[in-house]
C-alpha cells in the first residue's frame, strides 16, 4: 500500500500544502482550488519525478470510473493545477504529460514535514478490480518514502519501516469493494432491498428527502431498471412489504406527511395511512412509522402499531417541537431502532439510538456529524450510517451497542443512502459527486457567473447586493474546509473573498450593503454572532448573543436572529453593539427566513394557533398589525431586490424540471395583495394572485425584477453501487 501524508505541509517553489485541511497556498496567500484537483496533486506529490499512469488516477481516485466520465475529470482537474501554478503543457515546470501514459511532476518538494499514515489507497475506497500494486510489482509508497528519508541512515530506515508496518496492522481503515448496480447519467438515490434481496426500488433523481422525481424497481444484478410511478409528488422512504409485492413511500401533501404505496409492478398508487412517514415494517402485522402529534405542527416522532393502527405506541418524540424524526430504522431482534431526525433548525441531526421497548433512554449514536440514513448488519452486531462531516458524505460503522464510530469508505466521491442485504455482508448505497455554481438569469439569456468550489446555499442563500450589482454567497472550497463568504460582480465575474479566513454557518448584508451579519461555530456545538463591515475597514465586532440561526439586518441596524428557548424557537433582535436584545413577537415560531428590503415584513414558518389548526408560511409586521398568510405548506418566499416582488415556490424541482415560482407584485410601501385565505397552493397557476407572473424556476435569488435572478445550479453524478462490508 502506498505511504501517504495525513498531516504537517508540502513545499515546492513558493507553493505549500497543507496535508490536513488541503490547503494550498502561494507565498502564504490561499488559493481557491476545488477537492478533485488536490487529490490529483497529492498523489503527484507521493512520487514526484516519476510517472503516474492514467490507470493509477482512475483506480486510486476515480474508483474504477463510477458515474462520471474520467478521463475529462482527469484533463479538467490537470488543467486547473496548471492554471493555479502558472503552469503550461507546452512548456511544463511541475506538471508533464506523458502521452497516452500519464502524468509526472518534475519539481522535487524542498520540504516534507508531518506524520506518516498507511491507509487503503490513501484512504479512497477500492474496487474490486483493482490490482494490490501499481504495474510492475513496486509499491508506490516506496518511492514517497525514499524521498522523505533519503537523508535516514539504513538502520534507521529498518526502524522506521517497522513502526510504520506496526501502525498499519493496528490503523488500516476497513478495506471495501464497489460493485456498479447502475449506469445512469444523471442520478439514482434512496435505495431500498426487497425481503428476499432480490429486488432494489430507488428514486431516479438527484435528492433523497422529498425527491418529486420518479420510483424506479431494478431486479438484480443485471436487470432493467423500469419506473413504478409518475406522480410528481415530494417523497422519500421507500420501504418494501413484508412480501415484496408493493413499495411504500411518504409523500409530504400540504402541511401532512402520508404513506401511498405503489405495486412493484408499476401501475396506481394508493394511499396506505395518513399521517405517517418513514414507513416499515416489522412483521406482517406490526409497523415502525413516524407520526405528528395531535394538535402540534410539525413534531414528528416515532410510534409502533398494527397495519390497521391499533395498539399505537409512542416510541420517541425528539424534545424540541421543530424536531423531527423522519426515519427509524429497526434492529434484527427489534429490540432497539437508529432513528435519524432533523433538530430544532431543520438540520439533519446525529444518529440517535432508541429502545423499542422503552427501558433505556435514547442517547446520540453513531459519529457526530449530519446522519441521513442508517442500518444493520444481519446478525445485528454493527450499526451502519450515513454521515456528513466536514461537508462529505461518508458511511461509517459502530460495534453495537458502545462501540467506536469507524469511517469505512472515503475519497472525492461521496456515498448517501443505504439498504443492508438482509444475508450476506453487504449493503446498498447511492455513490457519486456533485458540483454547484451560480447562474445569473438576464431576460433571455443565462449564463455562469465565475465560481470556484462549492456554492453552499443550503446554509444561507446568497443575497444581491441593494443595487443587483453583486452577488453575495458561501462557498466551500476544498475537503474539510469551511464556508467562506464571497462576492461576484454580476456584469464581469470577478470575484473575491470579503472576509478572508472567516468560515460562516449563515450571513446577511445590511439594506446600505455596508455591512455583514454573520453567524461562525462557537464551542459546545452552538453558534455566535458577528458584524463586520464589507470592506474590512474595521475588525469584525463580536456579539454578545449564542445559539442565534439565521441572523438578519432589520430596523435602523438591529440584527434580527431565530433562538432556542426550552423546546420552542423564538424570533429575536439585538442592536448593533450587542445591547438591548429583546422578542421581536411575544409567540414561538418554527422557522425565521427574511425579511423584507423595506424591513416591513419578516417571514417566518409558524405553528399552528387555535385559530388556524396547521402551520403555514407567514409574512409578519415588524411594526404591528396583522398577519398574512402566505403559502398553504412549507416553501422559502425570497424578495426581490427593490421590494416590489415576492417570489413564493410553486412547484417542486426535479431531475427533469426547474420548478417554478409566482412573483407576487407587491404595491407602495411593499402592501401585500389580496392573497388566498389559506396562503398559496401548490402547483397555484398566476391567476391565483391578480398581477402574479410564473417564473420557471422554484429555487431562485431574485435580483430587480422577475426577468432577473441567479440561482445555484447543482449538477449531481450518482449511481446504484453493492459495497461489500468489512
Amino acid at each position: 500500500m502506498p505511504l501517504s501524508l495525513t498531516e504537517g505541509t508540502v513545499r515546492f517553489d513558493q507553493f505549500e500544502l497543507d496535508l490536513r485541511t488541503r490547503q494550498l497556498t502561494k507565498n502564504g496567500a490561499k488559493i481557491r482550488l476545488s477537492q478533485q484537483p488536490i487529490q490529483v496533486l497529492l498523489l503527484l506529490l507521493e512520487v514526484p519525478g516519476e510517472i503516474v499512469t492514467r490507470e493509477e488516477f482512475r483506480r486510486r481516485l476515480w474508483a474504477s470510473d463510477v458515474f462520471v466520465d474520467f478521463d475529462h475529470g482527469l484533463n479538467k482537474s490537470i488543467q486547473k493545477l496548471r492554471d493555479t501554478l502558472g503552469d503550461s503543457a507546452g512548456s511544463p515546470r511541475y506538471i508533464e504529460t506523458i502521452p497516452r501514459i500519464g502524468y509526472r511532476f518534475m519539481a522535487l518538494p524542498n520540504e516534507a514535514r508531518g506524520s506518516l499514515e498507511l491507509p487503503s489507497e490513501t484512504g479512497i475506497s477500492v474496487p474490486p478490480t483493482a490490482p494490490a500494486l501499481p504495474p510492475g510489482g513496486r509499491i508506490a509508497g516506496n518511492r514517497l518514502a525514499r524521498w522523505i528519508l533519503l537523508a535516514a541512515s539504513v538502520a534507521g530506515c529498518a526502524l522506521g519501516f517497522f513502526a510504520l508496518a506496526l501502525y498499519r496492522s493496528r490503523h488500516r481503515p476497513p478495506e471495501v469493494r464497489f460493485m456498479q448496480l447502475t449506469e445512469f447519467t444523471d442520478s439514482a438515490v434512496a435505495p431500498a432491498l426487497s425481503p428476499d434481496g432480490h429486488m432494489v426500488a430507488f428514486i431516479r433523481g438527484n435528492n433523497t428527502f422529498l425527491s418529486s422525481d420518479e420510483i424506479y424497481v431494478k431486479m438484480l444484478p443485471n436487470g432493467e431498471a423500469r419506473r413504478v410511478t409518475d406522480d410528481h409528488r415530494p417523497k422519500y422512504g421507500l420501504a418494501f412489504s413484508p412480501d415484496g409485492a408493493e413499495i411504500a413511500y411518504t409523500v409530504l401533501e400540504g402541511p401532512r406527511f402520508s404513506t401511498y404505496a405503489v405495486s412493484a409492478l408499476g401501475g396506481e398508487p394508493h394511499l396506505w395511512m395518513q399521517n405517517a412517514a418513514g414507513l416499515v415494517w416489522l412483521d406482517r402485522d406490526h409497523l415502525l412509522f413516524s407520526e405528528i402529534r395531535s394538535g402540534e405542527a410539525i413534531h414528528l416522532g416515532v410510534v409502533t402499531a398494527t397495519v390497521t393502527r391499533a395498539g399505537s405506541r409512542e416510541i420517541y418524540f425528539p424534545a424540541h417541537e421543530r424536531g423531527m424524526a423522519h426515519y427509524s430504522y429497526a434492529s434484527p431482534d427489534r429490540h432497539w431502532a437508529l432513528v435519524v431526525e432533523m433538530n430544532e433548525n431543520g438540520d439533519w441531526a446525529p444518529c440517535r439510538l432508541v429502545d423499542l421497548e422503552g427501558q433505556a433512554s435514547p442517547r446520540p449514536i453513531g459519529p457526530v456529524g449530519a446522519c441521513t440514513s442508517a442500518g444493520w448488519s444481519p446478525n445485528g452486531r454493527w450499526m451502519y450510517f450515513t454521515v456528513t462531516v466536514d461537508g462529505q458524505s461518508h458511511i461509517w460503522r459502530q460495534y453495537f451497542p458502545d462501540g467506536e464510530p469507524e469511517q469505512i469508505t472515503f475519497g472525492p466521491t461521496e456515498e448517501d443512502g443505504m439498504a443492508v442485504e438482509p444475508q450476506a455482508p453487504a449493503l446498498i448505497t447511492s455513490v457519486g459527486v456533485h458540483e454547484s455554481a451560480l447562474w445569473m438569469h438576464d431576460g433571455n439569456i443565462e449564463r455562469p457567473l465565475s465560481s470556484e468550489g462549492e456554492v453552499v446555499g443550503g446554509l444561507s442563500h446568497p443575497v444581491f447586493s441593494p443595487d443587483a450589482s453583486v452577488l453575495y454567497y458561501l462557498l466551500r472550497q476544498g475537503q474539510n474546509s469551511g464556508a467562506e463568504l464571497r462576492r461576484t460582480v454580476v456584469e464581469s465575474g470577478k470575484s473575491e473573498v470579503v472576509l478572508p479566513g472567516i468560515s460562516m454557518i449563515a450571513f446577511d448584508l445590511s439594506p446600505d450593503g455596508k455591512q455583514v451579519a454573520y453567524t461562525t461555530a462557537a464551542a459546545g456545538g452552538t453558534t455566535q454572532l458577528w458584524l463586520a463591515p464589507v470592506g474590512g475597514s474595521n475588525p469584525p465586532q463580536k456579539l454578545d448573543v449564542t445559539g442565534a440561526q439565521s441572523p438578519h439586518f432589520g430596523v435602523g441596524g438591529q440584527v434580527l436572529f431565530q433562538h432556542t428557548e426550552g423546546n420552542k424557537n423564538y424570533l429575536e433582535q439585538v442592536d448593533a453593539d450587542g445591547t438591548h436584545r429583546s422578542k421581536v413577537v411575544p409567540f414561538p415560531i418554527l422557522e425565521f427566513q427574511s425579511v423584507s428590503p423595506g424591513r416591513r415584513w419578516v417571514i417566518a414558518f409558524v405553528p399552528a394557533t387555535p385559530e388556524r389548526k396547521i402551520f403555514a408560511v407567514t409574512a409578519i409586521p415588524l411594526a404591528g398589525g396583522v398577519t398574512r398568510r402566505i403559502s398553504a405548506t412549507y416553501c422559502f418566499p425570497r424578495w426581490s431586490t427593490d421590494g416590489k416582488f415576492l417570489f413564493v415556490p410553486v412547484e417542486e424541482s426535479s431531475r427533469t424540471s426547474p420548478g417554478r415560482s409566482l412573483a407576487i407584485p407587491l404595491g407602495r410601501g411593499e402592501d401585500l395583495p389580496v392573497l388566498p385565505a389559506d396562503g398559496i397552493a401548490p402547483f397555484a397557476e398566476s391567476n391565483v394572485v391578480r398581477g402574479a407572473i410564473s417564473v420557471s424556476r422554484e429555487e431562485l435569488v431574485p435580483a430587480k425584477d422577475p426577468e432577473h435572478y441567479a440561482w445555484v445550479n447543482t449538477t449531481v453524478h450518482r449511481n446504484l453501487y453493492r459495497i461489500s462490508l468489512p
